[in-house]
């Protein structure tokens, strides 16, 4: 077979239904216009955006974009040239290190050029054929992804139910029992805040486990980090464990509003390993200054500014009481992350129809999420406040849910000639 032709028939689990409902340029690759920020254009018309990770309001707030800019005029996208092992270190990717690590209270940090590919090599670099995995099951695609490449390389690895501890117990004995007879260790793998739920990782319980068992602690924190805790220096601050994290990871591209990531640690001689051994940085371009100093500016906003951060949790909590209080199922959100669970008979079509009317008529726009991600005769929306929203842009959202949620009680998005009948 023509490995084209196989792929015409066939345009994979995401692609096959974005093809069969035309929603291209609609529900997937969506064009959203104009400065970043609550209101946005889509498809000509102005929208409540709830749909970007910019938790703190950093993306356009005037002394970032300063910064940024006189960076850029100052360095070039090109500088430095090379990876950072051959060409590409300066003493500002090394500084932006050493704050990092500070900030998250840890020893020492490798600053990553990405987030998605850094975590997924530093799964690889870390665990040889020996060794055993054992992760959340609703991990972030990246870390499946990373685990996906030790397989890659004969290692075995072991699935716990979500936050579940004590199917995380069962399977870490099953995970020592299995290293001590390959010779190798034990890496448990979850996620500060899962971004699908909002929920906190159990990460004080995880914590606990290690006084029974040998293994070594990694968490994906994207969107933790710069968003919970005291100082805002994670879920690990929050659950006040971060010093039982052996490795903490997290990227730029939640409450930064940028490009990168960083790989902290306590042990100095694991980040130097990780800097000799990490394919995806070892022959991978640097970081390019502009982004270098503007994510150090954000980083120094994150810690002088608490009051970006008061103002996410503010608009967070009016979104999540008022939507309680309206009825609504918003899940065991502890995050800014809300997603809201709607029952649906209809299916996709009825789906669309909704999302179709909240977005041209009501002017909201948030992402969808069906079957399979959700189970049959549920819709989750997904909703993002940050701190760049104001208190009547809640209200407005709110008093819009309500009234999709009426009609959707009504049957209303079941017509096929909807949008005549909602316009």
């Amino acid at each position: 077979m023509d490995i084209f032709e196989k792929l015409h028939n066939n345009s994979g689990p995401i692609g096959t239904p974005a093809k069969m409902l035309n929603s291209h340029h609609y529900f997937s690759f969506p064009m959203l216009e104009g400065e970043l920020g609550p209101k946005m254009r889509f498809m000509g018309r102005e929208v409540l955006n709830w749909s970007l990770n910019n938790y703190l309001g950093l993306a356009n707030h005037p002394e970032v974009r300063k910064v940024d800019a006189e960076a850029a005029a100052k360095w070039g996208l090109a500088y430095p040239m090379g990876a950072r092992m051959m060409s590409g270190n300066s003493t500002l990717h090394e500084a932006f290190e050493k704050e990092l690590a500070e900030f998250v209270g840890k020893k020492d940090a490798f600053l990553l050029n990405y987030g998605y590919q850094g975590i997924m090599s530093a799964i690889e670099c870390i665990c040889d054929h020996r060794d055993v995995i054992v992760y959340d099951a609703e991990s972030h695609a990246c870390l499946i992804d990373g685990i996906r490449l030790h397989k890659a390389k004969m290692g075995q690895y072991y699935k716990f139910n979500h936050n579940d501890m004590a199917s995380l117990e069962k399977n870490l004995i099953r995970a020592t029992k299995l290293a001590e007879e390959k010779g190798g260790g034990v890496l448990v793998i979850t996620e500060g805040v899962f971004g699908m739920s909002g929920k906190v990782g159990d990460l004080k319980a995880i914590a606990e486990l290690k006084k029974k068992y040998q293994f070594r602690l990694m968490v994906d924190d994207a969107h933790g980090f710069g968003t919970m805790g005291e100082t805002g220096a994670g879920a690990g601050e929050l659950c006040g464990v971060q010093k039982e994290i052996d490795l903490y990871f997290s990227t730029f591209a939640k409450s930064m509003a940028a490009i990168g990531a960083f790989i902290a640690s306590d042990d100095p001689e694991i980040i130097m390993y990780l800097k000799y051994n990490m394919r995806s940085q070892t022959y991978a371009k640097a970081l390019p200054m502009p982004y270098v100093e503007g994510c150090r500016k954000r980083l120094e906003m994150i810690k002088s500014m608490p009051e970006l951060r008061s103002k996410l949790w503010e608009n967070v909590k009016a979104m999540q009481d008022g939507l309680r209080s309206r009825g609504f199922n918003i899940g065991e959100t502890e995050s800014p992350v809300t997603p809201v669970f709607l029952h649906s008979e209809g299916g996709i079509p009825e789906a669309t129809r909704m999302v179709r009317d909240l977005r041209e008529n009501m002017g909201v726009f948030c992402s969808i999420v069906v079957y399979p991600v959700v189970p049959k005769g549920q819709i989750m929306l997904r909703i993002i406040p940050t701190a760049a929203h104001s208190l009547e842009d809640v209200e407005y959202t709110l008093d819009a849910f309500t009234t999709l949620a009426e009609k959707l009680k009504n049957r209303v998005y079941q017509i096929e000639d909807v949008q005549e009948e909602v316009e």
